[in-house]
């Protein structure tokens, strides 16, 4: 793996949110002024095509990426656009049964307030 891969992943995996590609070149450019913001998205499509990350579709918006990559869904605040990571074990099993068929996967996004933008109101 490359030294920039590596710094990438590292970034990603440090994060408490997810991060737009813009924002992961400007933290990788802190720690390695040389990297290029092409280095960035080829890296960043690389590792998505190879699921060891995931790339987060924000309509309206910038995607976003987050190290992990085990099922799960989206709550986004449509006030800030803080994006959270919510777990439903049983949904697929559910949509299944409901449905008569086998899924092979499915994309959840709920739009929500924030409690800190709720409480700002």
């Amino acid at each position: 793996m490359t030294r920039q891969r590596e710094l990438i992943l590292q970034i990603l995996s440090q994060s408490d949110r997810h991060l737009t590609a813009d924002e992961v070149f400007f933290l990788a450019k802190l720690k390695m002024p040389s990297i290029a913001m092409a280095t960035v998205y080829n890296n960043l499509n690389a590792m998505n095509e190879a699921r060891i990350i995931n790339r987060v579709h924000m309509d309206g918006g910038a995607d976003c990426f987050e190290r992990t990559t085990d099922k799960h869904d989206h709550m986004i605040c449509d006030v800030c656009g803080k994006l959270t990571n919510v777990r439903f074990p049983e949904l697929q099993a559910h949509l299944q049964s409901a449905l008569g068929r086998e899924i092979d996967s499915y994309d959840l996004t709920i739009h929500c307030v924030c409690p800190d933008c709720r409480g700002r109101r």
